[in-house]
């Protein structure tokens, strides 16, 4: 190791010192330490293309108390890629830009996408009830059926089912605990209709979680294996896999998730997410879910006229998702993407429909939970300033 090496990795390392001492002392002392500490960024980009400069401005400062990684990609009509931060407090590591991490609810994504490939195949109708497959899940208390669409737009009325926790803080003392899917969908069908299927647009993962059950009833195999063979593999997404028997790990390589807790930084890294099955299980990294954007989008993975579910909201007052994907408009662009969010980490993938511009970032967000909006605006927005 050289005299210079040695220098750049002491440096790092009480960087992350400091910030672990800053965020201990509270916010007044983590702003300090962002405003001082020099920006561990790199970038690359093309001469047309992305707003270069707000996007390095996004990442200038990591770690920080938003943040102590991301990993972004920018593509399109031009190329931006940065990353920034660090993979561990403790070492005050660079962050490695392949890292693998938790995809959050980008999974539903995935799980749409099966589901249209098998209504592609005739082995799925989209209009009908949910018990055509799964006889007898849904209770007698639903008077009106509930259609596998209804389950893809988030209009079935389901309510959400068991959880381990109502915050973060809440789930911590309990990570390495299994609670089982299956017990999370009783519990939510048990309390019965939210409001008639169909009439209105309410988000939560129980939809997705009763569509990943659909998939293993429809194809005799287990939900991961299709996403494997269906998807990852003929999109080239090596990084991309499901934890097997509540395997709390991340395997590969990875930047460490930390959660503030009463103003510290709680390593949240390992985590069983069983409950969250289709709905939000899978470990990805940037490179595969920009592959997987890319893909999906040119109707490499979806068909016509299946994947014009994936870019049709629902005729329903308020409503802003389609099949996996949601429908905003940024500077006058229409952009369809999905949040994923598990603790520690914070995930985005976003496109136009003709693919000028897509955004994949993972950003090990100190609140991934939280308010998902200030990391969309710091890391996200700028992507789509031009």
């Amino acid at each position: 190791m050289t005299r210079r090496t040695r220098t750049r990795t002491r440096t790092r390392a009480a960087l992350a010192a400091v910030l672990l001492l800053g965020l201990t002392a509270g916010p007044m002392a983590a702003t300090a330490t962002a405003a001082t500490a020099p920006a561990a960024a790199a970038g690359s980009a093309d001469r047309q293309g992305p707003d270069v400069a707000a996007l390095r401005a996004g990442i200038a400062g990591l770690p920080d108390q938003d943040a102590t990684a991301a990993l972004i990609r920018v593509g399109g009509n031009g190329r931006w890629t940065g990353t920034a931060g660090v993979r561990d407090l403790g070492t005050g590591a660079p962050a490695l830009a392949d890292a693998r991490f938790r995809a959050g609810s980008t999974t539903k994504v995935v799980t749409a996408a099966l589901v249209l490939q098998l209504a592609a195949e005739g082995k799925v109708d989209l209009n009908a009830p949910v018990d055509t497959y799964l006889p007898g899940l849904i209770p007698a208390s639903f008077t009106k059926p509930v259609t596998v669409r209804n389950l893809l737009d988030f209009t079935s009325g389901i309510q959400a089912g068991a959880s381990l926790g109502d915050t973060v803080e809440d789930e911590y003392p309990h990570r390495f605990e299994t609670l089982p899917y299956q017990e999370v969908v009783a519990t939510g069908l048990s309390r019965g209709p939210e409001f008639e299927p169909g009439t209105k647009q309410h988000y939560n993962n129980i939809n997705y979680t009763i569509l990943g059950m659909l998939i293993e009833k429809v194809t005799g195999d287990s939900y991961a294996h299709q996403a494997e063979v269906r998807i990852f593999r003929p999109v080239g997404m090596t990084g991309s896999s499901f934890p097997k028997d509540g395997d709390p790990r991340i395997h590969g390589p990875h930047n460490r998730g930390y959660q503030l807790m009463n103003g510290k930084p709680v390593d949240v890294t390992e985590w069983n997410m069983t409950d969250r099955f289709a709905a939000g299980d899978m470990i990805s990294t940037t490179r595969d879910l920009e592959r997987f954007v890319n893909a999906l989008f040119r109707g490499q993975v979806v068909p016509e006229p299946q994947l014009q579910e994936m870019f049709t909201v629902p005729d329903i007052p308020g409503a802003t998702r389609s099949a996996g994907l949601e429908r905003l408009v940024v500077g006058g662009k229409e952009i369809w993407g999905k949040t994923g969010a598990r603790p520690g980490y914070h995930t985005v993938i976003a496109a136009t429909r003709d693919l000028s511009r897509t955004l994949v970032y993972s950003v090990n967000s100190t609140d991934a939970k939280g308010d998902g909006m200030k990391i969309v605006q710091r890391f996200g927005l700028a992507a789509f300033n031009r």
